[in-house]
């Protein structure tokens, strides 16, 4: 039997077929962390690379290289993720503890999205996600609210308004363009429900 040829080792790490959307998901994943550590400079060589692929696989799928970049901006945009990994919180757990892994989550939201925009060079989110002349709409904070719909009754405000103020909160706390260091997620629940008043003032402890 004769020895494998180099073209059975690349066959072998290509990833197998798959339905064109799901190859297409599958590149733009791919590509994400790549631009993150090489910016706009990487090339498709190395996205097929970490995708399993050929490289003219990619322009069956992109017309080119920008476009991928296009598709992998709107994906960092794309809540859907988040508002998963939100739901699957245990509802059972106390109100602090949920608050505190939702701010974990969020907050590597906000930083996902700022190393991908900073290392592309984008300075707006895609046209997809805010049209351009459309007024600005805040984000879709349901599946925050769903979190303390259980403790609506110790809430100085409806559910939906306190996600808003809490997803506020946490984008300000966390961005570096605002903050020199995120906070902890334990002391930005801490600011939501008890404020920035020391409730233990020197004088009194």
């Amino acid at each position: 039997m004769s020895p494998p040829s180099a073209l059975d080792h690349i066959s072998r790490h290509r990833a197998a077929p798959l339905p064109p959307e799901e190859r297409r998901a599958a590149i733009v994943a791919a590509t994400i962390p790549l631009l993150i550590e090489h910016g706009a400079m990487v090339n498709t060589r190395q996205i097929a690379e970490a995708a399993g692929i050929a490289e003219g696989t990619i322009f069956r799928v992109f017309h080119d290289k920008e476009q991928l970049i296009d598709a992998a901006v709107e994906q960092a945009f794309d809540p859907g993720p988040t508002d998963d990994a939100l739901r699957a919180i245990d509802r059972s757990l106390p109100l602090e503890a949920r608050l505190e892994a939702a701010a974990g989550i969020i907050q590597h939201r906000v930083s996902a999205i700022w190393r991908l925009m900073a290392a592309v060079g984008r300075t707006k989110p895609p046209e997809s996600v805010h049209p351009p002349g459309e007024p600005h709409r805040p984000p879709n904070s349901t599946a925050l609210a769903e979190l303390l719909e259980p403790d609506r009754d110790q809430l100085r405000r409806d559910p939906l308004t306190s996600a808003q103020l809490f997803r506020g909160l946490i984008f300000a706390a966390s961005h570096p363009a605002l903050a020199d260091e995120p906070l902890p997620p334990a002391e930005i629940v801490t600011l939501l429900l008890d404020g920035i008043r020391d409730q233990d003032p020197p004088g009194t402890r």
